[in-house]
């Protein structure tokens, strides 16, 4: 791993917090997952299941994680099962976890090698009533792939048909959601590097760079702060292609004159960060891009005040549609007859914001969270409103990333980030 080892009292916490919800007597599964095969002898790089690093630290693969809390067996109501390391396996494929490293990572002090999971699995399958399964439930989920998880439910329902089953999923998607002082420490971090990547972009756009440039500019800042990879596909939109909401090719050269949308984040330790911001490719907005830039940055300021505990996702939603509108109306992209007749599911701002404003975020860009219960205190979440007009051949979205306080506006994780137009001006052309 790249990133610094995580201080293992994470780990020991969330386990905690999970097991105080389970039902008496009952056990918790969950696999890390596969190695994805690309074709011949390539493979996907791996990415860990992040419910079994939620609560291990564990970052590798063919990985087992067993929580069951009224085990009879006291060293076995945490169980960690790991692939064997040996000497060949070291030399071919890079040092793997060993039973001591395992328990400094985890705090977890019963390791057994994947060998003698199903005889120790049967034991404790004997001695439990209900076993809790993880399955994918996020509401933006949509999985086709039969995960390693998936196979080893299917498996473990068929052997042991007798046992009552519960989901682990209502159970983390609420302790996901509410971020610890280290997470929040750790998505800080990530929102740190991305900084850099994007202090690193505004010193390098000039008419003429490629898309595909910039985004290798950001990955370059990334990999030398510690960061494996960008948290998510990044967008690096010129001109037009900014009104394409998920352009990923990244392919097409900056004009002079245009803006450039980058939604952009670096992950750390496989926490996520997500931030957008414009760059005028010129060095300087012209009156009409910044007049909407700086009416985008009004909804995002107004907006992120309104993320306070109680706060419900889809009511917070209706309002900023009418911050939105006033913008609009503002800008002459909307007329009073617009609104009047405007279908009440499809609102007339929509037209030109035409997706959510904000999302949880954390291990996952789109992190756990139940949208229709109450904010919390120490959720992390975005603000990412936007204008897309395709007409005029640009669009904006700016975001940031903040955390619920208990009183008072949100804390902003990317508040050391540029993004006043004329701060941005200033530093392209100083």
């Amino acid at each position: 791993m790249k990133y610094h080892q995580i201080d293992n009292d994470l780990f020991i916490q969330n386990r905690k917090r999970f097991t105080a919800q389970m039902k008496a007597n009952s056990l918790a599964i969950f696999n890390s997952n596969d190695i994805y095969p690309i074709s011949a002898d390539s493979t996907m790089p791996f990415e860990q299941h992040r419910d079994i690093f939620y609560l291990s630290g564990v970052d590798q693969e063919e990985s087992v994680l067993v929580l069951f809390p009224d085990c009879p067996k006291e060293n076995h109501r945490e169980i960690l099962f790991l692939k064997e390391t040996n000497e060949h396996i070291a030399i071919w494929e890079g040092e793997k976890l060993t039973k001591v490293a395992a328990l400094k990572t985890s705090g977890i002090k019963t390791v057994y090698w994947l060998q003698d999971m199903e005889k120790v699995l049967f034991e404790i399958m004997t001695q439990c009533d209900t076993v809790y399964i993880n399955t994918n439930e996020h509401y933006r989920a949509n999985v086709e792939t039969e995960t390693r998880e998936a196979r080893f439910v299917k498996a473990l329902l068929a052997k042991y048909p007798a046992h009552s089953v519960a989901k682990s999923q209502p159970i983390l998607q609420r302790l996901r959601a509410v971020k610890s002082e280290i997470e929040i420490g750790l998505i800080q971090t990530a929102c740190n590097i991305t900084e850099k990547g994007f202090c690193r972009a505004l010193g390098f756009v000039k008419p003429g760079v490629w898309e595909f440039e910039i985004e290798a500019e950001f990955l370059h800042e990334f990999m030398c702060n510690r960061s494996k990879k960008f948290a998510y596909t990044p967008i690096v939109a010129s001109g037009n292609n900014a009104n394409v909401l998920h352009y990923i090719e990244n392919n097409q050269q900056c004009k002079a004159g245009d803006i450039i949308l980058l939604d952009v984040g670096a992950e750390y330790a496989n926490y996520s960060s997500d931030m957008t911001r414009m760059i005028p490719v010129s060095g300087k907005f012209t009156n009409r891009q910044k007049e909407v830039y700086n009416a985008v940055n009004r909804v995002k300021n107004e907006a992120t005040k309104m993320l306070t505990p109680g706060t419900i996702w889809a009511d917070y939603h209706v309002e900023v549609g009418k911050i939105m509108t006033s913008e609009l109306l503002g800008l002459g992209l909307l007329d009073k007859v617009d609104v009047q007749n405007e279908d009440k599911d499809w609102p007339a701002y929509k037209k030109y914001f035409m997706h959510g404003t904000s999302h949880h975020m954390g291990l996952d860009t789109h992190d756990y969270g139940i949208l229709t219960e109450p904010m919390q205190a120490n959720m992390v979440f975005t603000v990412e409103p936007g204008i897309y007009i395709p007409e005029e051949g640009f669009g904006i979205r700016l975001e940031d990333d903040v955390v619920i306080q208990e009183k008072g506006d949100p804390f902003n994780l990317m508040r050391n980030i540029p993004i006043e137009a004329d701060e941005i001006e200033d530093i392209m052309n100083s």
